[in-house]
């Protein structure tokens, strides 16, 4: 017998990009296993992307949907949490690179890289139509809206006033759907009383889409349910009328010119240069065309989720860009390491699809299971109690329930703070 002593194994390094929901769930569901986990994100907070909205439009504050990652991953010493900013993958080498110049060597890697606004080929448009996908974007909106509203008090010119009356939001999606309503309460319900000089009712939102109708992804009758109640609250809805330029004064969509000093993308996503990266197949929208294993055609030790990636579900249509599909993702990228770790290996993919919902205004909702739908109050609760039992922490939880709560029956949005000062609005606000 030697009397040297066989060096321990050393873990199986697991990096991961992006502490999403993907991400998350793929760190959470790797407890246990003989790994280190090391997760990088350019955010220290995880924020819960499906309620950013109510952030833009007052209703919500930042510390209800947005948690430290650190404080979620306190109680795994397995798991490193790195702040930083990834610039690329050395996949011949192994290793995530950062901005900074320094790299992670991994075993496995994860991407979870997300999606940023796409503005097919129109990214001049960007300063003044920005989107809604982080925190920053959603305070830099609400800044402008409720901004839009103060310089009307002040505005005696009619035309610049209207003009800063006038809110236009492009894309009819759940997103777009979900601003044209609360914004349309917003100025209708929450700020007459506020203000002297302006009757905030005259407030016009105007929802642009390019397609033939609201909520293109849900049934036929839930989207005409949608864009009906939309219309009851005052939004005005254009279909079939791409934009087709967006400027400091305005958009012009079909051939009308609308001023507005208010504008909000919802448009469309583009994913993160994952693709690039790696020299991946992508789609038009840069999302990686992944294996049914969720690993990069070519690197069975990357595997990619959520926005960053493309494919298709069990009926043949892509998997939507939402949190449920992102989650499950990331929960089986974990089983199949750990299964891989054990010698054995997982049946590919299925996703399972739990339904579709949006909130049109405070007490309306479409709600899609499948064979069943749900509009209206009902759909609305539905919705509501979702949302809060998917929220991270009791203390969250109770927050936003006594926060819709307020506004459902008073009318009331306590989070309409301006914050960093007109300076910071933009660089054409005038």
């Amino acid at each position: 017998m030697t009397t040297e002593q066989a060096a321990p194994a050393k873990p199986h390094r697991v990096v991961i990009v992006g502490a999403g929901f993907g991400g998350l769930q793929a760190a959470f569901g790797l407890a246990g296993a003989p790994v280190t986990v090391t997760l990088v994100d350019r955010r220290n907070h995880h924020l819960f992307q499906p309620l950013l909205y109510q952030v833009a439009t007052a209703s919500l504050a930042t510390s209800e949907i947005a948690w430290p990652i650190r404080y979620l991953l306190r109680d795994r010493p397995d798991v490193t949490t790195l702040f930083a900013t990834v610039s690329g993958v050395d996949a011949a080498e192994k290793r995530v690179l950062l901005d900074d110049g320094d790299a992670l060597p991994y075993d496995t890697l994860i991407l979870a890289t997300g999606a940023r606004h796409a503005y097919f080929g129109h990214d001049e448009w960007e300063p003044f139509a920005p989107g809604l996908k982080t925190l920053e974007d959603a305070t830099t909106l609400r800044r402008r809206i409720l901004i839009a509203f103060e310089d009307a008090e002040r505005e005696s010119d009619p035309g610049r006033r209207a003009a800063l009356l006038t809110f236009v939001i492009i894309g009819a999606g759940p997103t777009g759907v979900e601003l044209a309503g609360t914004i349309a309460e917003l100025a209708h319900d929450t700020l007459p009383p506020d203000f002297r000089n302006i009757d905030t009712h005259k407030a016009r939102v105007v929802l642009i889409e390019a397609g033939s109708r609201v909520l293109a992804g849900f049934p036929d009758d839930l989207s005409a349910y949608a864009q009906r109640s939309l219309e009851s609250l005052g939004v005005e809805v254009a279909f079939g009328q791409p934009v087709t330029e967006c400027t400091a004064d305005g958009v012009v969509y079909g051939d009308k010119k609308l001023e507005a000093k208010t504008i909000i993308w919802a448009a469309g996503v583009r994913a993160s240069p994952a693709a690039e990266w790696l020299g991946a197949p992508a789609d038009r929208a840069g999302r990686v065309s992944i294996l049914p294993d969720l690993t990069v055609p070519g690197h069975p030790d990357v595997f990619a989720i959520g926005d960053t990636v493309t494919i298709n579900g069990p009926d043949g249509s892509p998997i939507p860009g939402i949190a449920p599909a992102a989650k499950q993702q990331g929960r089986y990228v974990a089983g199949l390491i750990k299964a891989r770790l054990r010698g054995e290996t997982l049946a590919p993919f299925v996703y399972k699809h739990a339904g579709s919902l949006a909130q049109i205004g405070r007490r309306l909702a479409v709600i899609d299971f499948g064979r069943v739908k749900l509009r209206g109050g009902l759909a609305w609760w539905v919705w509501g109690v979702a949302h809060i039992y998917f929220l991270i922490g009791l203390r969250n939880r109770l927050s936003v329930a006594m926060s819709w709560l307020w506004i459902y029956t008073r009318q009331q949005r306590g989070a309409r703070l301006i914050t960093q000062g007109r300076a910071k609005v933009s660089n054409y606000w005038p």
